[in-house]
């Protein structure tokens, strides 16, 4: 049986810091749920990029598919998986945008090739051959010559913050563990599920 702390925070902090130790690439990697004002669904890998208790920080482009969702409807699910642990971790919550001194911050911190690929990239729309891509990226290269390309104006970071966490321990036969915690009027409510 696990423990966790009454703070869902503090319980993430503990598993994020144990997980990597223990994944051989991305332990920040987490999959980001939305789901159209129609009720259509997609999920993707995104990379947590930053978090306190104001929530779970990642960025993007504005105009991909996940930006225009998230434009649609805030609600969103994110899923932390560490299989080496055998376990995971679901959020479930609303996004609000960051501001651009934490976009701006966060960006100017990114490889200069990674800076390049964002003006680069129209991401989620259609690519008629990888040489045009390259071909984007080559006149970006040459339109930011120097070390600091500013970022693009369509380019920024989505905070989900959190209403809803669930703790999952693998545990022999099946007999798993869950722990949720629910955002109440009064903090957060702790509890246990069946597996």
């Amino acid at each position: 049986m696990i423990e966790l702390s009454d703070d869902p925070f503090i319980a993430f902090a503990a598993w994020m810091a144990e997980a990597e130790q223990s994944e051989p690439s991305d332990p920040n990697a987490m999959t980001l749920a939305t789901c159209t004002a129609g009720g259509r669904p997609s999920a993707r890998i995104v990379l947590l990029k930053e978090w306190d208790a104001r929530g779970f920080v990642f960025y993007t482009n504005l105009e991909s598919r996940k930006s225009n969702e998230i434009a649609e409807n805030p609600h969103v699910a994110l899923l932390f998986h560490w299989k080496s642990r055998l376990r995971q971790i679901r959020i479930e919550g609303e996004v609000t945008a960051v501001s651009d001194a934490q976009a701006d911050a966060y960006f100017a911190g990114r490889p200069r090739h990674s800076r390049i690929g964002a003006w680069a990239s129209a991401q989620s729309r259609p690519l008629a051959d990888r040489a045009t891509f390259e071909a984007d990226f080559a006149a970006a290269f040459a339109r930011f010559p120097e070390e600091t390309t500013p970022r693009p104006p369509f380019w920024s970071g989505w905070r989900v913050t959190p209403s809803h966490f669930e703790f999952w321990q693998d545990q022999e036969f099946r007999l798993h563990d869950r722990i949720t915690f629910s955002l109440t009027a009064s903090g957060w409510q702790k509890g246990r599920l069946y597996p």
